[in-house]
């Protein structure tokens, strides 16, 4: 049975190979978690939009894996980022019962299923995922520094469409001005929800704007995990020692499409057989049996006992109740005693 890290823990002491598996890990339950949730989401089960990381697992791995919480580090992860919001620490039972509504969970069933966060576990929660959240974690990092915080780092993602709002420019504009530990990983999966790169900017590649930005800028294959894990790591550590904030852009294709209620019926058959357009997963699988990493029978027994892992956390949320409005505290936990002092 292949062993992990804790949760969260940083892997910088960790061979090749055995940060490579961990990886491969988190990519494998973002995988077996987000299919068990387009299922119920077909079944009605779930409440709201599911929307997959299906071929980006690697990139989103790869994001959480590198970020160390003793040293502070803050991650701003959007709707594609199971993987590493489950690298950086997030708990499987939190994600279910958020899709499922429990008041147990930590949105207490009361918002939306992609919204969930930790902010005191420095996993900021989603706001939007056109931009929002580049400002947010600049404006953070900057709060981290007034403070008197020192060898923090943070790191958000983005998508090809997200790159263009204005949120995201101000964000990253300002990011490099007060010269904030920032790495931004824009994943571009050629699809604006259903628009085109071609329809949504003209530059060559996206990474052509981190000169612009005063960023240090890099392009990565966003299929190729031990690329993913190379380039991302080297931007963590340049943005820790110091260096401007850092640009890495990887290139996928969407395996799925904008959520589980469109078809992408519109993605055509040519981009289907580009080579970005390889399966992430079924790439590295074959790489760690081509590589002896593991054989079949052992990661057959890694997908039993991540998807045991998933039924549990499942069964367990679907046991617990829902809010109710005449009987909730709609005050939020983080007021509750202040407004308890005016009762």
């Amino acid at each position: 049975m292949l062993q992990t890290a804790e949760r969260g823990a940083s892997t910088s002491k960790k061979l090749p190979h055995e940060r490579y598996l961990e990886a491969f890990r988190w990519m494998l339950l973002a995988r077996i978690f987000e299919e068990k949730l387009a299922a119920m989401y077909r079944g009605g089960m779930i409440v709201g939009g599911v929307y997959l990381g299906r071929g980006q697992e690697a990139v989103s791995a790869a994001c959480g894996m590198f970020l160390d919480k003793s040293k502070g580090d803050v991650f701003a992860p959007l709707i594609r980022d199971q993987a590493g919001r489950s690298a950086f620490g997030e708990p499987l039972i939190d994600v279910t019962r958020t899709y499922l509504g429990s008041k147990s969970g930590p949105m207490r069933g009361r918002d939306g299923n992609i919204h969930r966060g930790r902010p005191l576990d420095n996993q900021l929660a989603m706001i939007s995922h056109l931009g929002a959240m580049t400002s947010v974690i600049t404006g953070k990092l900057l709060a981290k520094r007034m403070k008197g915080e020192k060898g923090f780092v943070g790191l958000t993602t983005i998508g090809d469409g997200g790159m263009q709002t204005g949120a995201t420019h101000e964000g990253m504009n300002i990011a490099a001005v007060e010269h904030v530990p920032l790495v931004v990983v824009a994943t571009n999966n050629h699809y604006s929800y259903s628009t085109p790169n071609d329809r949504t900017f003209a530059c060559a590649d996206l990474v052509d704007r981190a000169k612009g930005y005063g960023y240090e800028g890099y392009s990565v294959d966003g299929t190729d995990l031990a690329a993913c894990l190379d380039v991302i790591e080297t931007a963590v550590k340049r943005a820790r020692a110091g260096r401007p904030p850092q640009l890495v852009v990887a290139e996928t294709l969407r395996l799925a499409g904008h959520g589980e209620h469109d078809d992408a019926s519109y993605v055509t058959d040519e981009i289907k057989r580009e080579p970005f357009a390889q399966d992430a997963l079924q790439r590295t699988e074959k790489f760690i049996i081509d590589q002896g990493l593991l054989d079949r029978e052992a990661l057959q027994q890694m997908r039993t006992e991540i998807a045991a892992e998933v039924e549990g956390a499942v069964a367990t949320a679907q046991q617990e109740d829902p809010p109710q409005a005449t009987d909730e505290d709609w005050c939020a936990l983080s007021v509750r005693e202040l407004a308890d002092r005016w009762e």
